[in-house]
């Protein structure tokens, strides 16, 4: 059996598949026909190279084993927002066969995606007869609502700047929804050490140990000394706690925190003990402590990050950023694994996946955005 394949080489060829298994990631692929006996030698390879799959992406999915993919990122075209080379999804003449065709084709991202691989999809709305449609989150119901998807974060990417914008009647329009899916609740891959931000260290001033943000400890004592709302008891026992998460602090196991006691501080979420834990921990000890992680704190769910404006435009008109890929990829997908965009255009999720040194797989409608693709990810070499 012969492979119908591009590489980046002066002429072209149609190596035999024992051929293909032994590519080790010189060149990036392109593969038009035996999608799937090219992603078995990929998979098996142990280069990290795109391979390049030109086709429909339903179509195209369909042909992958099931539970093969660890990660999948994508930004699909928007509805009635631009035309891309060689049409595809977007050109539908109603939106709601924009969010019936898109939905089929996340249908079969669950089924090659692992049960622990994570679903990242970037969207952006559209608006009609003056009217946002709401496109982004009618495609996450459908997900979640009819195909069984369990939607972790729905991230805000704030784009910083906006597009020519000449509407006298609306603000403009500066973010697009990010969203993530997994296709089960519990024991998915995540990696949250991978994305913390390096904490700021506690320091010893004067004798006393200062947290990482200043807490010493002081504060809190002369309230637990005034304090008319605890018992004497319960006063003891706050003062060692402090005195131990201090300790904490000192030797690293904890970078910051703060102490929330009993008629000084408001339960952090709800005064309600029927719907706060924390409120009823407040009720019976009459202190607890919010303790910062000792590896930093995790990103929060607005991404200010600015969108790409120079990679490829005057042939692909929204590649969205490598940096929007990175946190995903690091969070999400194991070294190791391998990385899927269904609609990967010039590649940019294969790039972030190859910089992290992750195996990727690309699939596009049009042969002339892999061969971009092809372009730029081999500039890595």
């Amino acid at each position: 059996m012969s492979l119908e394949l591009h590489q980046a080489t002066p002429s072209e060829g149609s190596p035999n598949r024992a051929a293909l298994a032994g590519h080790v990631g010189v060149e990036s692929l392109i593969v038009s026909a035996d999608h799937a006996a090219a992603f078995r030698s990929y998979q098996q390879g142990l280069g990290i190279q795109p391979l390049l799959l030109a086709g429909d992406a339903l179509e195209v999915l369909k042909r992958l084993p099931a539970e093969s993919i660890d990660f999948v990122m994508t930004s699909p075209p928007y509805w009635g927002k631009r035309e891309y080379e060689a049409g595809g999804i977007g050109l539908e003449a109603d939106y709601r066969d924009f969010v019936k065709d898109l939905s089929a084709i996340c249908f079969e991202v669950k089924r090659i995606l692992k049960s622990t691989g994570s679903f990242w999809l970037n969207l952006g709305d559209t608006y009609s007869n003056k009217g946002l449609i709401g496109i982004p989150w009618r495609v996450a119901f459908e997900l979640t609502d009819n195909q069984g998807w369990t939607l972790r974060n729905s991230v805000i990417w704030n784009k910083l700047k906006g597009g020519m914008d000449n509407s006298k009647d609306r603000l403009g329009n500066v973010h697009e929804n990010v969203f993530h899916f997994v296709k089960q609740a519990k024991g998915y891959y995540y990696d949250a050490d991978a994305i913390r931000s390096k904490p700021r260290e506690a320091k010893i001033v004067n004798g006393s140990v200062i947290s990482a943000t200043g807490v010493s400890g002081v504060r809190y004592k002369r309230q637990l000394e005034l304090s008319t709302a605890l018992s004497d008891a319960e006063r003891k026992a706050a003062f060692n706690a402090l005195a131990k998460m201090l300790a904490d602090v000192s030797s690293g196991n904890v970078s910051d925190f703060r102490m929330v006691i009993r008629g000084q501080q408001r339960a952090t979420h709800s005064d309600s003990e029927k719907v706060s834990g924390r409120a009823k921990e407040l009720r019976d000890k009459g202190f607890y402590f919010l303790k910062y992680h000792p590896k930093g704190s995790k990103p929060f769910d607005v991404w200010d990050i600015i969108p790409e404006d120079t990679q490829r435009r005057e042939t692909h008109f929204a590649p969205y950023p490598v940096d929007l890929c990175r946190l995903p990829l690091m969070a999400t997908c194991p070294v190791g694994g391998i990385a899927l965009d269904p609609f990967c255009g010039t590649g940019t999720t294969l790039v972030a996946a190859r910089n992290l040194g992750r195996k990727s797989v690309g699939i596009d409608i049009s042969c002339r955005y892999l061969e971009l693709t092809q372009e730029r990810c081999d500039l890595l070499i």
